[in-house]
């Protein structure tokens, strides 16, 4: 998809791309996605962000593993026993949990994965604390897109944040938000699929319609 791109066609179609070729991404391409994750807003524009591009295949092989184990302790069983999110169905949830498994035992597969990270210092991060990182991931991933490389958010290794962080090598006081795999998609990019916007805006007073009907 080229520059000229409709923004909305772009947030509208930027799907979790979890299937993904091994095949090289070349670094002119994940430096714009970084310098896309870098024009996003953060608090007081102190930019205490950092991101840890990773291609070593050991690294993330240990990193699989933990991934691994909490899909096999979570996840899994979470999609076995949910019903489907709204805009979803029976047939799209089992769909997902397939792409789920699939991007579970090929993680690191991906080509290559930007690790969001933040410098949080002495303080213990809190709800706020994202604020000023996943805005960026989020530019990031529909830069990814607008390039035609697929790329989906994931936290999961946060369950086993000691172990991962160590193994990524991050410093005292710097801790992993999301890991973002990237590479050239083995699917087709498509609309993403949600409730309707009644059901989740209101005006003035909780529960009090927005949005007609």
């Amino acid at each position: 998809m080229t520059d000229s791109a409709d923004l909305f066609d772009i947030i509208r179609t930027t799907r979790a791309m979890r299937r993904l070729k091994p095949d090289p991404v070349p670094d002119a391409l994940i430096r714009r996605i970084l310098e896309a994750g870098v024009c996003a807003a953060n608090g007081g524009a102190n930019q205490r962000w950092r991101f840890l591009v990773l291609k070593d295949r050991s690294i993330k092989e240990q990193v699989q593993q933990w991934y691994q184990k909490a899909f096999d302790e979570v996840v899994g069983p979470r999609y076995r026993s949910s019903e489907p999110p709204p805009g979803s169905s029976a047939g799209r949830y089992r769909r997902q949990h397939d792409a789920v498994q699939y991007l579970t035992e090929h993680y690191h597969d991906a080509p290559v994965w930007i690790v969001a990270c933040q410098d949080d210092g002495a303080e213990t991060p809190t709800r706020a604390s994202g604020a000023s990182i996943y805005p960026a991931v989020q530019n990031m991933l529909l830069a990814a897109r607008a390039l035609g490389l697929g790329a989906t958010l994931t936290s999961r290794h946060l369950r086993h944040e000691t172990e991962v962080e160590a193994i990524l090598g991050l410093p005292p006081g710097v801790h992993s938000y999301a890991i973002l795999p990237i590479g050239y998609p083995l699917g087709n990019f498509g609309p993403v699929r949600r409730g309707p916007l009644t059901d989740v805006v209101y005006l003035d007073r909780w529960g009090e319609s927005y949005l007609p009907d």
